[in-house]
């Protein structure tokens, strides 16, 4: 009678193979979740610090801190110059990214899109002290001039009402630096985004008589549209916890103002803190942690709408593939 059952495995394979392979996602898998309970506990220890250390700053007494005023009315106006600058930074960022990404991938060929897009993607490397050294030392400077035009030719509208500063630090100045160093956040969000429309889309389009850029307006861009908007929105976050290039380029006066081009200039959280910090003692320690913890709600709540905007088009991450 013949044998027909099925011949064992060797022994080695089965007691090696499996096991090995069942170990190493294991370790993975532990690592892993080692990894996000870190990161989660990092936030939670971040979070109960500015917490614990920043509720006496905010109960303290005017008296008690060196600015003579209330919490509230001493953190509002930097939270106005935290988001007034980021805002203006995302006016300038934004369209450009996005033009730089569609010439980068639909109007060159892909070898030089490639070494474009690594060029941007390199200003995410520069440290912000340099950005800020070439703010104070070069854009300012060569801005005083146009910031007289401004003056001159739309003084009537508030944002430019004058009088131009004399040394170009200015919160436009300090918006433009901003920009520069979210640029390739932004630009980079919405490559990635625009190589994901669907291939046949774009073929259809074009096949139906519709130029490069009426395929662009028409299927891309509307596409993209969520993407673009969470790549923003982490820009964003990356312009309001910025520190030593607005502390370096800004001559902040601490006041309210939309004015873009005066030497009377609103503050930043991260600046305020960088340059007050060192000369604190007491409640005003706590002050400033204080406010710490007042950019730690805007910055998280910034990236978890920016994350969930992401996440509502993540079904077309396999679009092209």
């Amino acid at each position: 009678m013949t044998d027909t059952s099925t011949p064992s495995p060797p022994r080695g394979a089965a007691e090696h193979g499996p096991a090995k392979r069942r170990l190493g996602d294991r370790l993975f898998l532990g690592l892993s979740k080692g990894a996000a309970l870190a990161i989660v506990a990092i936030l939670a220890g971040v979070a109960i610090f500015l917490t614990a250390e920043g509720i006496p700053g905010i109960t303290a007494s005017p008296d008690e801190v060196k600015s003579g005023e209330s919490f509230l009315s001493w953190v509002l106006p930097l939270v106005f110059g935290t988001l007034w600058s980021a805002a203006l930074a995302l006016v300038i960022a934004v369209p450009l990214a996005v033009a730089v990404a569609l010439f980068v991938t639909y109007y060159v060929p892909r070898r030089l899109g490639h070494t474009l897009g690594y060029v941007i993607d390199l200003l995410a490397a520069v440290p912000s002290v340099v950005f800020g050294l070439w703010g104070m030392r070069v854009l300012a400077g060569e801005l005083v001039g146009p910031f007289e035009w401004l003056e001159a030719n739309l003084g009537f509208l508030p944002f430019f009402a004058g009088p131009a500063s004399a040394t170009g630090r200015t919160i436009l100045t300090a918006a433009v630096v901003l920009a520069v160093m979210i640029l390739p956040i932004v630009t980079a969000i919405a490559r990635e985004v625009f190589r994901q429309t669907p291939v046949l889309l774009e073929e259809a389009a074009l096949a139906l008589g519709a130029t490069r850029w009426e395929m662009i307006r028409t299927v891309v861009l509307p596409h993209g549209r969520s993407g673009m908007i969470g790549g923003a929105m982490l820009g964003l976050g990356r312009a309001l916890g910025e520190t030593m290039a607005v502390a370096m380029v800004l001559s902040a006066s601490g006041v309210v103002t939309f004015n873009l081009i005066s030497s009377t200039n609103p503050s930043t959280i991260p600046a305020n803190i960088a340059l007050q910090f060192n000369e604190a003692s007491g409640l005003t320690v706590n002050a400033l942690i204080a406010s710490g913890l007042v950019l730690f709600v805007i910055t998280f709540a910034v990236n978890f709408a920016a994350r969930a905007i992401v996440n509502r088009r993540k079904e077309f991450s396999g679009a092209n593939a």
